[in-house]
């Protein structure tokens, strides 16, 4: 067999058992391994680890396995002396910190056991994309597959709701790095500012606690924001932003977009428009997304592409490159924006009216 098929051969098998990565990495969340090395406070051996874990016995080599495939994909980290024989030990990356409760980490397991978690619908919607590409009717493959949207299913289902919520939520301090990391000028000039589908509020109160001059309102909608107390530090709002939104000089939508297609965004930034005030009174519309292409490391972009598939299957949504969001911005009535930062996945986007 020639190398370039033999390669073909390898890449084609490598995309039909990608299945295996994600859940892989619900077996080393399930099982703890992440927060038992750190509880070790240093590297362990597989002995030492199976050990820790209480496994029996004759699983002792098929962890091994696991913890091989984790290594490669780069979630544990294993070492060997070459000079020894010695067994390899294994430790946690910057990836696996991100899963444990080491205090003052970053901790992403509701974010990650949501994606984890609704795998088996997801794959039902992507499972029918090939019949739903092929039908005229609006509804997207995910609700093709299941009757309903993703928002009516957590609207009906107080566990997903909370899930997703909860999800939402531990991505906070990415959202806040983001949005403070852009500089302080962001909100010069601005006295209070909605935040657009914000959920419970974590990003808004972070921002608040940031920038106390700036008052801040959350709007999403009543099954989301029914529980919720207005503190005296975040004003929470129940409604549908494509009905109304309340004024502000400036509006934030961060991962709100991407939920929906062209024509909806249209709306949406419709509505945000006559929401904000003159550019000359400081209005803005900021959106803190995904900007395809930036940055450019290889990881990320097939990240944003990845994400880009589901938010077609699940919301009939979409990542969008520089040009695709200014035809949006230009088809809503908006008359200039600028980039203002990329930190990691996402970019913060200034749109004035």
């Amino acid at each position: 067999m020639e190398s370039n098929e033999s390669q073909a051969v390898a890449e084609l098998m490598n995309m039909a058992l990608g299945f295996i990565k994600p859940m892989s990495l619900k077996c080393a969340l399930d099982l703890g391994i992440a927060d038992q090395i750190c509880r070790h406070g240093r590297p362990m051996t597989l002995s030492q680890l199976h050990s820790a874990l209480s496994l029996p016995q004759s699983k002792e080599p098929h962890l091994g396995h696991l913890m091989r495939i984790l290594t490669h994909f780069g979630f544990i980290q294993m070492q060997i002396d070459a000079n020894t024989s010695a067994e390899p030990i294994y430790d946690i990356t910057p990836m696996s910190s991100l899963v444990t409760n080491k205090e003052g980490s970053l901790n992403l397991v509701p974010m990650v056991r949501f994606r984890l978690e609704s795998i088996e619908e997801n794959i039902k919607a992507f499972l029918c994309m090939a019949d739903w590409l092929k039908q005229e009717d609006k509804q997207t493959s995910f609700e093709m597959a299941h009757g309903c949207s993703l928002w009516e299913m957590a609207s009906g289902n107080s566990r997903l709701n909370e899930t997703f919520n909860s999800a939402m939520a531990s991505t906070t301090s990415l959202f806040t790095d983001v949005i403070i990391k852009s500089g302080g000028d962001i909100f010069k000039g601005i006295e209070s500012l909605v935040d657009v589908g914000g959920g419970v509020g974590a990003v808004a109160k972070a921002i608040a606690s940031n920038f106390p001059h700036v008052k801040c309102t959350v709007l999403d909608l009543p099954h989301v924001v029914r529980d919720l107390a207005n503190d005296g530090v975040v004003k929470f709002v129940s409604g549908d932003m494509f009905d109304y939104i309340p004024p502000g000089d400036a509006l934030l939508l961060k991962c709100v977009l991407h939920n929906w297609g062209d024509d909806d965004c249209i709306k949406i930034l419709k509505r945000c428009k006559e929401a904000i005030s003159s550019t000359e009174a400081g209005g803005k519309v900021i959106i803190v997304d995904f900007v395809v292409g930036r940055p450019r490391a290889r990881v990320s972009e097939e990240t944003q592409l990845l994400l880009d598939m589901l938010m077609m299957s699940v919301h009939a949504g979409a990542e969008r490159d520089e040009n695709e969001w200014k035809t949006l911005f230009t088809k809503a009535g908006f008359s200039s924006y600028k980039i203002a930062r990329t930190i990691g996945l996402f970019s913060v986007i200034e749109v004035y009216p």
